[in-house]
Formats: structure tokens, sequence, C-alpha cells
């Protein structure tokens, strides 16, 4: 973590949040193997109430507006989340969305909204419900029937494939205006290249292709260059095509990256995190990746009831997420690849006994990952005409 006073007298200033992830349902309708809420270190999910309730929903709503008045902010994005959100009903998604958008744009900010499902609640009543209070819809889904279902099963072990295809058909063909993209974690047992084409029918307008959420004392379960090498395989696919088929947001910033420019997301790059997520109970908790490295590592002892998310940004946890180069390991900062990795997503830093001021534990597969996207902008600069 930062030492705050230390970064203040240096100079830095946080930055304002501008996303909030707000966790309406602590449990979920299936048991995906990998799950960072529940298959990892952090157990503070067993603590949390099944359901935010309406109080915490409309205190968070408050907390929201009056940062974004405090700031000036016209714009702020919420991401309905979980367990799995969509667990609240039609109603229940109705009146969230409601309370959480007319409080925070009575004080003048618009409420841009996303939900983020695994695909399985989505029936025709709930997209009617998405549709009529403008909420976007991110589903996660891991490629083709044998990727998916390897990993996410119902409590059961049964698949989860069929149920979410379903659900994907409606929204894209349906609702396609609500269609915000896909999430897909990296599993480099299965063809890259298999896996990304299986996600192309549905026309996604984005693809987030996930590393496993992993750090140097629980390392990811495939060996150090895999998943960079499956990425360089999906790179080829993609940037390969005739024509841009979606947008996959790690390749399209890494390219960025390499071309010169900022990256957008807090992943890679040199950037500032602008998220804060609020738990069921309304505590105040830091990104989910952290999770993997110990019980409660997420947790600030913040909420939305005591707190403002100003106190938020004097957090040492939040700091450290704003601070960039400042807390980054000797090893990045002599990096060549600094300012397109920028270490990698802050989670994965953590070694036991060492805090997060390590390398990512990703650091071998992001280098072989930038290094190949360098030589395909090299070829096609050599390219005539």
């Amino acid at each position: 973590m930062a030492d705050v006073e230390a970064l203040y007298e240096h100079g830095w200033r946080p930055v304002p949040l501008r996303q909030f992830v707000v966790k309406i349902r602590s449990r979920c309708n299936l048991a995906c193997d990998y799950c960072i809420i529940y298959e990892h270190a952090d157990r503070t999910w067993r603590r949390q109430p099944a359901a935010m309730s309406p109080q915490t929903v409309r205190q968070t709503a408050r907390r929201i507006a009056e940062h974004a008045a405090r700031h000036g902010l016209r714009q702020v994005r919420i991401v309905l989340h979980g367990g799995e959100p969509l667990l609240a009903g039609p109603m229940g998604i109705g009146r969230i969305a409601g309370t959480l958008r007319a409080i925070v744009e009575e004080a003048g900010a618009e409420a841009d909204f996303t939900v983020q499902t695994n695909g399985t609640l989505l029936g025709p009543r709930m997209l009617d419900a998405l549709a009529a209070h403008r909420v976007r819809v991110g589903v996660s889904v891991d490629g083709d029937r044998q990727a998916h279902d390897a990993h996410r099963r119902t409590r059961s072990g049964a698949g989860s494939y069929d149920r979410v295809t379903a659900g994907l058909h409606r929204l894209s063909t349906q609702y396609p205006h609500l269609y915000a993209g896909l999430l897909c974690t990296v599993d480099p047992a299965r063809d890259p290249v298999t896996v990304y084409e299986s996600l192309l029918p549905t026309r996604p307008p984005l693809i987030d292709f996930l590393l496993p959420h992993a750090h140097w004392g629980a390392r990811p379960p495939a060996p150090s260059g895999a998943y960079g090498t499956w990425l360089a395989a999906v790179f080829d696919r993609w940037a390969g095509a005739p024509r841009k088929e979606t947008s996959v947001r790690l390749l399209d910033e890494l390219l960025h990256g390499v071309l010169g420019g900022r990256s957008r997301l807090d992943w890679v790059g040199v950037t500032r995190s602008v998220s804060a997520f609020v738990e069921a109970d309304g505590g105040i908790h830091q990104n989910d990746a952290l999770r993997t490295g110990y019980d409660g590592a997420s947790a600030t002892g913040l909420d939305v009831y005591r707190h403002s998310f100003d106190d938020v940004l004097r957090h040492p946890g939040f700091a450290a997420r704003q601070a960039g180069l400042r807390v980054l390991a000797g090893q990045c900062l002599d990096c060549a690849e600094l300012s397109v990795c920028g270490g990698g997503e802050y989670g994965h830093r953590y070694g036991p006994g060492g805090g997060y001021r390590r390398p990512s534990v990703y650091c071998a597969d992001l280098l072989l990952l930038i290094r190949h996207i360098r030589r395909w902008v090299a070829r096609c600069a050599e390219r005539p005409g």
C-alpha cells in the first residue's frame, strides 16, 4: 500500500472516481471453478447479506451523487455486479437502477449503467426490464461449449453453455442496443482461434480476454509464457482479419501503447484506477482482483454510511492504484516496455510477505505479447503502400 502523506508531500493528488461497481447480490447461481469471489483466499462474501437492501442502494446513490457534484462530474459509470446481479429479478433490477439513476441525475450527473452477468437469466422479462432502465449488458462466456462448460458450471456440475447462449441470442437479436460485450477468461488448454471465433457469431461490440486471477503466492495454472502465446495467436487472427470484427480491449490497448498512445485500462499501461466497489452491506472495497491475495485483501474498513468517496481517495490501497510509477517494482521501472505494460494488473503483483511492489506474475506473458505486437507493427511498416 502507498504512504499517502508522502505522496501528497511529493505533489501527488488523486483524481475523482468515475466508475462504481455496485454488488447488488453477493451469491451466484453458478459455481465457476476459477471465480474470484468464491474460489480464492478471500472469504468476505460469507459475511455479506445475500442482497443489497433498499436503504444501502439509496445511500450508495447519495454517495455517488455527492462525489459527482463535488468534482463536477458530468457522467459516472455504474456497474451492477455480484455474485450474479440478475438474481434480483426484473422488478428488483428496475427498482435498483431507478433509485440509483434518480438520485445521481438529480445531482446533475448522467448515470451510464451496465450489468455484468453470467447470462443464464437473460429471459424476455429480464431483458425488457433492462431495456426500460437503459442498462447495457456484459456477458461472461468462455468460448465454445467445451471451453465454457469446462469451468462455468452449475452447483450440480452441469454445464451452463446452452442457457448462456440462449440469453446471448435474445440479447444480440432483440436488444442489440443493450449489448455491451463479452468477458472471456483465458484457458491455454483451449485452442485460441477456436475460442475467439466462437465468440463472434453474436457480433459483440467488445471482447475482454482476462488472465486468470493469480499472484506470486498462488501462481497461474499454466506455465509462464502460455498465456502470452495464447493471446498472441488471438492477436494474429484478430489483426489479420480483412475487416475489424470486434474490439478486443486488451489487444486494442496494447497496440495503442506500442504505437505511442496511453492506455485507457488500469490493467496495462501507466494509468490511474478510477473505480470503487460497493459490497452488498455497503462496505467499500478495492478491485476484486486483490481477493486472490488473502482474506480481506480488498477490504478498506470504509462504508457508504460513514464515509464519502473522497475518504476513499485517501485510503492507501486506492492511492496506490492511482500513484503510477511511484509504486512499481524496480524491475518494472527499468523495463523497456514500462509505458505499454505499466506493471500489469495491481492484484497480480502480490507476493506473500512482500505486498504489491513486484512485477506482475504474468510479466513473461505480457512481455511476450507486447513484443509480438511490436514485430507485427514493424512488418506492417515494411509493407509497400
